[in-house]
């Protein structure tokens, strides 16, 4: 489905809490989910991050695997509540997965979740291009989130949280976090 497609969704279908909808698809929960922050980061949802995985929707049950993007992420129980607390609105049993078969990769942040961080201040993670060989580098250029340049410095790889460096502006002088590309 593409993203078009689920805005759309979100537009047309948003219960309020306590009612019940009918006629319900994964199209319309995944739309649901673009409503749950990420809890360390609200500005962008789990679906703009990529971490729905699969939707499966019964008459009496809704089940959402879901990746996390790290291992040992301290996120997990918020995420998992948040998605419980967004369904329940839905009025079926929610069963949420974390799977680890699938490992969560940055290039499955989407357009809309890479300029939300942007915007507020979180360099996103270079994606990759299909067409092109991966180098290995010791030092990818990371551009400032605030304005633009490449002439960073990596402060510390280890940033908040698993998934964050931060790193220092030369030109605006301004120290930023910046995901790490996986």
């Amino acid at each position: 489905m593409s993203e078009a497609a689920i805005h759309r969704a979100v537009a047309i279908v948003r219960p309020p809490a306590g009612s019940v909808v009918a006629v319900l698809d994964a199209a319309t929960v995944r739309a649901a989910l673009g409503d749950v922050p990420d809890p360390e980061i609200p500005v962008v949802s789990i679906v703009d991050l990529g971490m729905v995985e699969d939707i499966e929707v019964s008459s009496s049950r809704i089940r959402v695997e879901l990746l996390p993007t790290f291992i040992g992420c301290p996120a997990l129980d918020a995420i998992r509540a948040g998605v419980e607390a967004r369904l329940e609105a839905f009025g079926r049993a929610v069963d949420v997965q974390f799977d680890y078969r699938v490992p969560w990769t940055s290039d499955r942040i989407t357009p809309d979740g890479r300029d939300r961080l942007r915007a507020s201040g979180f360099a996103p993670p270079a994606q990759l291009q299909p067409d092109q060989p991966v180098l290995v580098q010791l030092a990818t250029p990371v551009a400032c989130p605030n304005c633009g340049s490449r002439r960073t410095v990596l402060e510390n790889a280890f940033g908040p949280t698993q998934c964050r460096s931060i790193y220092h502006c030369t030109d605006c002088r301004q120290p930023f976090e910046a995901f790490k590309a996986i």
